[in-house]
């Protein structure tokens, strides 16, 4: 009798769905003192649990579920089953408490599996490509979307004897998985996903958590999936339950009847004092592990004291621009901060990550990253408010080798100077520069129908080892059909930097795609001359026809020695895809818009254009990094 070889997983934080009945009847009945008592105390106990003041990490959120099977569900993350048991037993002790009952509850374990990826046998230190790495471990180590609906159910494989899942051959399996997330990856950037196991914790074997803007997307979605074989053939589904996300602060509207969330607050938004990173609110989350446990006495709170030099607006959106951050991808930001470092990035980027995590906890957290250009290494944190931002300033400051640090406000008059000031990647990035150029008869693609987004990063790594490392990153982005390309291109003259280009046709799915592209050796940021950025320009698809691949590449050379006795011009490269040396793009750099602007309305662009016309296998389309 032969016997399956079951694959790998890999575990990550418990989880608790916690759904609950309120008893109307009581409450309805109960005086008010009692039921203020009980609202304060279910308001504390709540917020707590999502500011995580009682746990070092993991997360927590609050569901109103719409049917008659719960009134709320509860969703916790924790490292360990003590630590969701206590989460648990808290609640039973509140007062507010005394007005549920238990409509039914689900205990799991986020988890990835053999079947994403074969190499994880042991754990995921065994897989080599860091960016598959990343990706499970962003998989188990989830933080719950602040989407707006939620749905969440059991499911089970069967175990029949027409359909046993279990007794299937591997490769059958995984094939079946495979073309399963394929439907999945067409709803990337609509719904968001956790996946819980469950054998041997509760009574199916899975627990499937979906989060969406749009409840109808979650819909169609599992739609689709009912017709897919691995749906069709072995799935056997629990209750579904189904609901909006609100902030515990809601509580009040809920058992009133309104609608939650309340006007004007959606469920990533807290109150005052909810989840901000306001240090002086008692509920706040303290950090307790040794990389983000800084000053503030015995509590472990950070020193909330600014540890940064204070610019102006135009001056930081300047230096973020350096580092490949646009400001208007980011219009919710208030308050930006950039720390330079001495350590490396990839040093960094380890210690970051973790702070990260801690923030990302608040509301009223952005962005934080780690970006690198020409040798210079940055920590960048955009937050909402100013308070945050002082509050994320200490701990910034506190990382091994970071030196000084700048922020300045994003609010007012500075809003009005962020495109001319920042960089942006994407070829909806400056509608006003491709207006000008299509009343120029410059094909800029966007107003001509063509969406497109573009990652581009830069790399000193051997041009082979980059191009190696990408192939499978390439082959995994084949799977979304928003994806468009991805390449690595050279300098056709023998620069020292490599190009890896990636193509999107949605600015979600780009953006996802640039936490793995980051992870390639050697990368630093887009090509920048000066300490203010500049201003840049990408010309791309340059599809040469064969015949007459060496003479564009002369009229280059001719171009850039014109272009360098231009004002404002800065550097000016030509790079070649690795993989077909028809398919070029021209990265120029410019001190300011009105130099490039100047540069496309020349004598000496118009002749490159219509020489263009004559050895070009289509239209150039140009994407702005301005």
């Amino acid at each position: 009798m032969e016997r399956r070889k079951p694959p790998g997983t890999e575990e990550g934080w418990y989880a608790l769905h916690d759904l609950r009945r309120i008893d109307w009847d009581a409450w309805r009945a109960a005086p008010d003192r009692e039921r203020e008592r009980a609202l304060e105390e279910g308001i504390g106990h709540l917020r707590s649990h999502v500011d995580l003041a009682e746990a070092e990490e993991g997360g927590s959120a609050v569901f109103s579920i719409v049917g008659h099977k719960a009134d709320i569900m509860i969703l916790h993350l924790r490292p360990t089953l003590e630590a969701l048991d206590r989460a648990e037993r808290r609640f039973e002790a509140t007062a507010f408490a005394e007005f549920t009952e238990r409509a039914s509850s689900y205990v799991s374990v986020t988890e990835v599996s053999g079947y994403m990826h074969e190499e994880l046998v042991d754990g995921i230190e065994d897989i080599e490509d860091a960016g598959m790495r990343n990706y499970m471990q962003q998989r188990i180590y989830p933080t719950i979307p602040d989407a707006k609906h939620v749905c969440f159910y059991p499911m089970d494989k069967r175990r029949e004897p027409e359909y046993n899942w279990y007794d299937l051959p591997f490769d059958k399996r995984a094939e079946y998985m495979s073309a399963h997330g394929d439907i999945g990856r067409q709803y990337a950037g609509k719904v968001s996903q956790i996946i819980t196991g469950s054998v041997g914790l509760d009574d199916y074997e899975w627990g499937v958590t979906l989060f969406a803007n749009d409840a109808t997307d979650i819909k169609h979605l599992l739609y689709e999936m009912r017709f897919d074989p691995s749906s069709s053939k072995f799935a056997e589904f629990g209750p579904f339950y189904v609901g909006r996300q609100f902030q515990p602060e809601d509580l009040p509207a809920l058992l009133a009847g309104e609608a939650v969330p309340t006007d004007g607050t959606d469920s990533a938004s807290g109150s005052e004092s909810g989840a901000s990173a306001d240090a002086d609110h008692d509920g706040n989350a303290e950090h307790h592990d040794d990389e983000t446990s800084h000053g503030g006495g015995s509590s472990g709170r950070p020193d909330t004291s600014p540890a940064h030099e204070e610019v102006d607006t135009e001056t930081l959106a300047g230096r973020l621009g350096r580092f490949g951050i646009d400001l208007d991808e980011h219009v919710e930001a208030g308050y930006g901060l950039l720390f330079t470092a001495d350590a490396d990035a990839e040093a960094l980027t380890e210690a970051v990550e973790g702070l990260r995590g801690n923030f990302e906890h608040y509301d009223t957290h952005v962005l934080t990253a780690v970006r690198a250009d020409s040798g210079t290494t940055a920590v960048i944190s955009l937050w909402k408010n100013e308070r945050a931002a002082n509050t994320a300033s200490g701990f910034l400051a506190d990382l091994q080798g970071v030196s000084s640090g700048v922020g300045a406000s994003l609010d007012g008059d500075g809003e009005a100077d962020r495109g001319a000031a920042a960089s942006s990647h994407g070829t909806d990035a400056d509608d006003d520069i491709r207006g000008e150029l299509d009343d120029l008869n410059i094909y800029a693609g966007k107003p001509h129908g063509e969406d497109v987004y573009a990652m581009v990063l830069y790399s000193e790594a051997d041009v082979e080892t980059v191009r190696e490392e990408l192939a499978p990153l390439a082959e995994r982005f084949g799977h979304y059909d928003t994806h468009v390309k991805s390449a690595v291109y050279a300098n056709e003259h023998g620069g020292e930097r490599s190009a890896v280009v990636s193509l999107w046709e949605t600015k979600e799915a780009a953006d996802t795609a640039s936490g793995f592209l980051a992870e390639l050796p050697g990368v630093v940021a887009r090509a920048g001359a000066d300490e203010s950025g500049g201003f840049g320009t990408m010309g791309m698809f340059y599809t040469v026809q064969p015949e007459y691949r060496e003479d564009f590449v002369e009229t280059f050379e001719e171009v850039g020695e014109l272009l360098a006795g231009m004002d404002g011009h800065l550097e000016t490269d030509l790079m070649t895809n690795l993989d077909d040396e028809n398919d070029m793009f021209i990265a120029s750099q410019w001190e300011r818009r009105e130099d490039a602007m100047a540069f496309f309305r020349s004598d000496a662009f118009r002749e490159t254009v219509q020489y263009g016309r004559e050895v070009l296998a289509d239209r150039p389309r140009h994407v702005f990094l301005a």
